[in-house]
């Protein structure tokens, strides 16, 4: 009973460990498996793992998104102050000069609350990205693992996370889009609107349903680039941490010593992030802030050393909340016992080729 429990285990997982592959020489018909994500995994896990539910079942991805709420959402939401620096200094160089000079400046003229302006639209529009950034990564890595086989996946796994990510990302930043433009008018125009329920129908009768999607092509420029970076350099320097820094495996490390391999993994992917995708944040900044404009009038408008402004911001507020992320993120799957596949080994069969 329990070698079959953990050959079908195995098989749930596209980077199943090579001791446990299935012998091709055993006489034994090969159950089909379907390229729907939530089928062709059964509950073999469970009583190996103690996990709570199947790999790529509906209930896998539904918390995995709810991981995904609580890590985009409470992150963001907690660096509002530095995000809305960062988008001053982007909009209004002339103005804000350095990080420090644009939060004493905020706080004379605002307020210290005013350091907290765009918090609702940073909730609400995190929390929803995240949930589709992270529950649709799930599913479409599991999907093109799928689809290229187990050999495959592992040889083009970089080529797979970065495939699963962008694809996750574009439907992320759909849910993102209108409360990334109410959340950059509510910092960046003085007097336009303190609150989301101000700002979002002032919006809509100016410009129509526009003005909450005008930002959308420099916000697939932002954050795609971003999300591939930030998971297949997650996942890589997870793998490379493990193999050559950890001085034991995965399985025999304590939760608190995985938690710490997670949080420096993803804040050196954080920090990537950041330079990847700065150019078009300064764009997306600019953009959402200007009545009429358009991506490339703005990029024209900034031009070479205008779209760097406020990078050093940016690769701190985004290194910490990558990190933070990820922590929230895999301490969510551990608190409810989520099937957690060990980094990639290469199957047995790609052994026995070399």
């Amino acid at each position: 009973m329990c070698p079959t429990m953990l050959l079908q285990h195995n098989q749930a997982n596209p980077f199943g460990t090579p001791q446990f592959t299935p012998r091709k020489d055993r006489a034994q018909p090969e159950p089909e498996r379907s390229l729907l994500p939530d089928s062709g995994r059964r509950p073999a896990a469970a009583a190996v793992d103690d996990v709570s539910c199947d790999f790529g079942s509906a209930k896998y991805y539904a918390l995995c998104g709810f991981g995904g709420i609580l890590s985009c959402g409470v992150t963001h939401t907690v660096v509002v102050p530095l995000d809305l620096v960062k988008c001053r200094l982007q909009v209004d160089p002339a103005k804000y000069k350095s990080i420090f000079n644009g939060f004493s400046l905020t706080v004379k003229e605002d307020g210290v609350r005013g350091l907290a302006k765009g918090w609702a639209p940073t909730f609400i529009g995190y929390s929803m990205q995240g949930l589709c950034k992270f529950g649709f990564y799930e599913a479409f890595k599991i999907f093109y693992s799928d689809l290229l086989g187990e050999e495959n996946a592992y040889l083009w796994r970089i080529s797979l996370y970065l495939a699963a990510s962008a694809s996750a990302e574009f439907f992320a930043d759909i849910a993102l889009a209108p409360m990334e433009a109410c959340k950059v008018r509510i910092q960046t125009q003085p007097g336009y609107a303190n609150t989301l329920r101000a700002c979002a129908p002032k919006m809509y009768t100016e410009e129509g349903l526009w003005a909450f999607y005008k930002g959308l092509g420099p916000l697939w420029m932002r954050q795609i680039p971003y999300t591939m970076m930030k998971f297949s350099c997650f996942e890589r320097t997870v793998e490379m941490l493990y193999k050559h820094v950890v001085p034991k495996p995965r399985s025999e490390c304590s939760q608190s010593e995985q938690l710490v391999v997670t949080f420096v993994a993803g804040y050196i992917a954080g920090v990537f992030c950041a330079v990847v995708s700065h150019p078009a944040d300064s764009v997306v900044s600019v953009l959402n802030n200007e009545k009429g404009s358009t991506a490339m009038q703005v990029l024209k408008k900034l031009g070479p050393a205008g779209v760097w402004k406020g990078l050093g911001a940016r690769i701190i507020m985004v290194g910490t909340l990558t990190a933070l992320q990820w922590v929230i993120y895999d301490s969510v799957k551990v608190y409810f016992r989520l099937p957690r596949p060990p980094p990639p080994e290469m199957p047995e069969s790609l052994k026995k080729k070399k």
